[in-house]
């Protein structure tokens, strides 16, 4: 393994506590995790590394249950013998949106750690609250309902903040808490997202929120880079802004660096160097983008049970459908976001309602043959001649994020060539053709939300490329199907092919490791892509699986995204009356 400098990544998850250790090379060394269910689930009553207050819609996580995690990793790294004293720099991410609540006791018992104890133990009164709300909680409607009010409009609260309000954005929670547990928040000295939380108990001391993870609070005014007054009035009272400021603290602007020493705890009761640095840890939907070195324009689309398209960009364009956060390590660069929870489950229904093949009917993967065989062999849109209209459809089995739509099916066809006289179709057309379309749907969703992003891509004569993105990397289980692959690549383009990105399931962690190598080793303004890119190896976690953009193909489904945007205008304008 040699003797040179190793950097530590975390992942604190819903449901783990992943570490990994990589070298300046970045290649893995060392990892271990912990699984709360199964770690310490009878002890806290966990249900999937949480628990529930069903009945108002709570969803949160014992502070405990972290701080005993952290203790159990770090034993398991050392039972590997992992070199901790090899390692120079920490980072990490964590689950977006959770918000932890210190008491006035903290920082005094933070910077005076004992190694002979457990974290778990000498923190007991290092919390004025034991608890910390995770994303999934949807207790907060009435505070987000005041959120999207306040600056007059959703729209002008995405604009500001980047975002619309959410029941798990850190605003409305510290709202709700406020107005719910008064002592608790008087008595709370500092408010740390998860991120800054691990990175405070590393440190020894408070550590300062990250530029990128903040915006996920409806809290940060991102064009003008500082805290919103209008929003922390509304979120603390007009007389409790200062307080509000000062338990939040101030925001640190540089993803990189170091943010001090690791806490003596570390180093007398696990072997850690006292010179050791804790870099800035991120939130979890920025630690994906740093799982690679992913470039301006180039964009990832995960296709799990839920779909998610996340794409850097340097345009700042905020709209309430979709999310924009500041770039984790590079200042004027974006991270567009997209979350659907129509995704897998769709297209497996899909999937499920197309006739069956006469042998092995029952097995998954000659379900999956047959939905890829109609896929493929429906051709765009279903056009198979000029005079053919175009087919769109929406396949919505759960009620949807973007559009705010309600849970069904819709079928509409409108003019291939123009997108005009759009109608619903008269009947359901076959299920064979619905193995395609519901792709398209899909991936034309992105394409409207992602179009004023993307710009024109270097080509061959006569010119540019059309806009779009330069890389699509896929990952999540959909991206071990060629016919999806083929199909997001038909609609979406991708200048420079499209990829599938195998990572393990560790892209947060390494985008963690990721973040402390170059948090630690970068030189004079080189950017987080520039060093990482020199040194990230694409053998074996990246495989092109599509050529991406094919001319004819990509401008024929541009002839229809303005009759798919007043599809879902249509729809959505029943709902609304109905």
């Amino acid at each position: 393994m040699g003797d040179g400098p190793l950097y530590l990544g975390f992942d604190l998850s819903t449901q783990q506590l992943k570490a990994i250790v990589v070298q300046s090379d970045l290649q893995v060394v060392s990892d271990a995790k912990v699984d709360f269910d199964q770690d310490f689930g009878a002890k806290y009553g966990l249900k999937k590394g949480v628990l529930l207050n069903e009945d108002k819609g709570e969803v949160f996580a014992p502070v405990a249950l972290w701080l005993e995690s952290v203790d159990l990793v770090l034993q398991r790294l050392r039972e590997k013998n992992t070199p901790l004293g090899r390692i120079r720099g920490i980072s990490g991410s964590c689950q977006q949106h959770g918000s932890v609540y210190w008491s006035h006791q903290a920082e005094a018992l933070l910077g005076g750690l004992k190694s002979d104890k457990a974290l778990v133990d000498q923190l007991k009164d290092a919390f004025s609250h034991p608890y910390a709300p995770n994303w999934q909680d949807h207790s907060t409607q009435h505070e987000c309902d005041q959120f999207d009010a306040k600056l007059g409009s959703a729209e002008r609260l995405a604009e500001v903040t980047g975002s619309a309000a959410h029941h798990r954005f850190t605003g409305p929670q510290i709202m709700r808490l406020r107005r719910k547990l008064p002592d608790m928040y008087a008595a709370a000295s500092r408010i740390s997202l998860v991120s800054s939380f691990l990175a405070s108990l590393f440190l020894g001391a408070f550590a300062p929120m990250d530029i990128s993870d903040a915006c996920g609070m409806d809290l940060w005014d991102i064009p003008g880079n500082s805290w919103s007054e209008p929003l922390l009035e509304l979120t603390a009272g007009k007389d409790g802004i200062a307080e509000l400021r000062s338990k939040l603290g101030e925001v640190r602007l540089d993803g990189g660096g170091s943010m001090g020493r690791i806490s003596s705890y570390f180093t007398t009761k696990y072997g850690f160097s006292p010179g050791c640095e804790i870099a800035p840890f991120t939130g979890d939907n920025p630690a994906t983008i740093l799982a690679l070195p992913l470039r301006p324009l180039d964009a990832i689309v995960s296709l799990g049970t839920s779909t998610t398209f996340l794409m850097i960009t340097p345009v700042y364009k905020p709209d309430p459908s979709y999310h924009f956060f500041n770039h984790p390590t590079t200042p004027g660069q974006y991270m567009f976001m997209l979350c659907y929870k129509n995704g897998g489950l769709a297209r497996e229904k899909v999937r499920d309602a197309l006739p069956k093949p006469p042998a092995d009917a029952s097995s998954s993967s000659s379900a999956w043959a047959t939905f890829n065989k109609h896929a493929l062999t429906t051709p765009p849109l279903d056009i198979k001649s000029d005079s053919d209209p175009a087919k769109l459809g929406l396949y919505f089995y759960l009620p949807e994020i973007v559009p705010n739509i309600r849970a069904g099916t819709w079928r509409y066809t409108c003019n291939a060539s123009d997108g005009s006289d759009l109608c619903e179709a008269a009947q359901p057309w076959p299920a064979e053709t619905d193995a395609r379309a519901i792709v398209e749907s899909q991936a034309l969703s992105m394409r409207l939300r992602s179009q004023k992003l993307v710009a024109a891509a270097p080509g061959t004569a006569p010119g540019p490329l059309p806009a779009q993105p330069r890389r699509i990397y896929l990952v999540g289980g959909g991206s071990l199907n060629p016919a999806i692959a083929r199909v997001v690549g038909d609609v979406l383009g991708g200048a420079d092919g499209v990829y599938k990105l195998d990572v393990g399931g560790n892209a947060c962690a390494l985008g963690g490791a990721y973040k402390a190598v170059w948090a630690l080793e970068r030189a004079e303004g080189e950017t987080f892509d520039e060093l990482i890119g020199k040194r990230w190896r694409e053998e074996g976690a990246v495989q092109k699986v599509d050529d991406g953009y094919k001319e004819g193909v990509f401008e024929r489904y541009g002839k229809v995204l303005g009759a798919f945007e007043e599809m879902e205008e249509r729809i959505l304008m029943v709902a609304r009356n109905t």
